[in-house]
């Protein structure tokens, strides 16, 4: 009987998720971010705030894009191209994310990282720091 419970999880994990590459490490580092999300908020004294609902629902909604291109990739008979791209773009986001955390935290991290979080924490984007960069050379 435990068999047949296995093989119903192994089925439902196959065409849920395919043979998606990486999934374990995204889990992983989702979890990463979680903790390092509730180390954040704890040193802000925010820590049960509506932002962290919203922020474990997203991490669902993660989930479910990447069963979407997973559904997408076995209609199209893409060989998960698409699921694929999709799980390394989230491992990147978490990668980011768990990285903003921990400079939040005074967790040491590179200089020229925290530099950059610093400017998407205050709302510089990059396109808007080059078209900034190309506006003061075409008025030199």
């Amino acid at each position: 009987m435990g068999d047949v419970n296995l093989s119903y999880l192994e089925a439902a994990h196959f065409y849920l998720f395919g043979g998606v590459k990486f999934l374990h490490l995204l889990l992983l580092l989702m979890a990463l971010d979680i903790i390092t999300g509730i180390f954040k908020a704890w040193k802000n004294q925010n820590l049960w705030s509506r932002k962290s609902l919203f922020g474990y629902a997203r991490k669902l909604l993660v989930l479910v894009v990447i069963v979407v291109a997973n559904v997408i990739d076995q209609i199209l008979g893409l060989q998960g191209a698409v699921t694929y791209a999709t799980v390394l773009f989230y491992i990147a986001n978490e990668g980011l994310s768990i990285m903003e955390n921990l400079a939040e935290v005074d967790v040491l991290v590179p200089p020229n990282l925290a530099e950059k979080l610093k400017n998407i924490e205050s709302g510089n984007s990059v396109t808007k720091e080059i078209k900034e960069e190309f506006s003061d050379r075409e008025e030199k």
